[in-house]
């Protein structure tokens, strides 16, 4: 009985990674994955000292926007774009700290796994810049462990991931072994990025499907023998609602072609440059005065 249950179950995937197989050898293949993105922030710990309780709420109430958003991933076998929803922005919300924590999202985002080649259109304060780069490579090791996404049979797959010094999404307080003797010391002037940190590397683990086997996934992620569908990521999840797969209305997949061309190194170096000048600007007064807009 177990035999046969076994074997009807192996017969059952066979024909399912037949199916599918046949579905994306056709030549104008292409699917489009929903994703929603979600960034955690301890704000007992990443707030200031004197920072009352309904102020932590209500800073994390105006971050929420910011923090949890909705990704199209539109995909061929070699191709993909990467967008976020468009949203019209509430009254009074675009300035103060979410205005500038803005400048670190990206824009339009394309992969070609085919060609190694990762382009992503990036507005920072004002300027239109073309990040163009290899694409990230991640040493994934998979797992025999399994799960149920939907309607996908999804695999294990972990990596330890370096992290990008201008991440917002890994920024976290610095551990300071005299906290108590530097909040309660006036002569110092209190810089918020001073505070600051962001961990060198961080644990990530994907899950994806051999039901779409396709070398892509949301973001950064890629390099599975299969669609991504959920990633986690230090404080960030990202999880796949809704895929369709050859819609009858297909999109065009295009490069982004907008802003100066840098690499993300150089693009790094000039949002570092850019801080450094605020930073001198305010007189390290970096943590005060942030709810408000220019």
């Amino acid at each position: 009985m177990n035999f046969t249950s076994h074997l009807f179950k192996s017969f059952s995937v066979l024909i399912v990674f037949l199916t599918t197989t046949y579905s994306f050898a056709q030549q104008d293949f292409q699917g489009k994955a929903t994703y929603l993105s979600k960034t955690t922030i301890d704000m007992d710990n990443f707030g200031r000292a004197d920072m009352s309780e309904e102020q932590k709420k209500q800073i994390a109430e105006r971050m929420k926007s910011m923090l949890e958003k909705t990704y199209f991933l539109v995909f061929d076998k070699t191709e993909s774009t990467y967008n976020e929803e468009e949203k019209l922005e509430a009254p009074g919300q675009g300035g103060g700290f979410r205005g500038m924590m803005g400048s670190f999202t990206g824009g339009s985002q394309y992969k070609n796994v085919k060609e190694n080649q990762l382009l992503q259109e990036q507005e920072f304060f004002g300027k239109q810049f073309l990040v163009k780069d290899s694409l990230p490579k991640l040493d994934w090791k998979l797992s025999g462990e399994t799960k149920q996404i939907g309607q996908y049979t999804c695999f294990k797959a972990t990596a330890t991931k370096k992290v990008d010094a201008m991440d917002f999404r890994s920024m976290r307080r610095r551990n300071n072994e005299d906290e108590s003797k530097k909040a309660t010391d006036s002569t110092k002037t209190k810089d918020l990025m001073d505070e600051i940190e962001v961990p060198e590397t961080i644990e990530v683990t994907a899950w994806y499907t051999m039901q779409i086997p396709v070398n892509q996934g949301p973001g950064e992620y890629w390099g599975l023998p299969g669609l991504i569908l959920e990633v986690n990521a230090d404080r960030t999840t990202i999880l796949c609602s809704k895929i369709v797969l050859n819609p009858e209305e297909k999109e065009t997949i295009k490069k982004p072609s907008k802003g100066k061309e840098v690499t993300q190194e150089e693009y790094n170096e000039i949002m570092k440059k850019k801080m450094e000048e605020m930073r001198e600007m305010y007189g390290g007064r970096g943590g005060r005065g942030g709810g408000r807009g220019n």
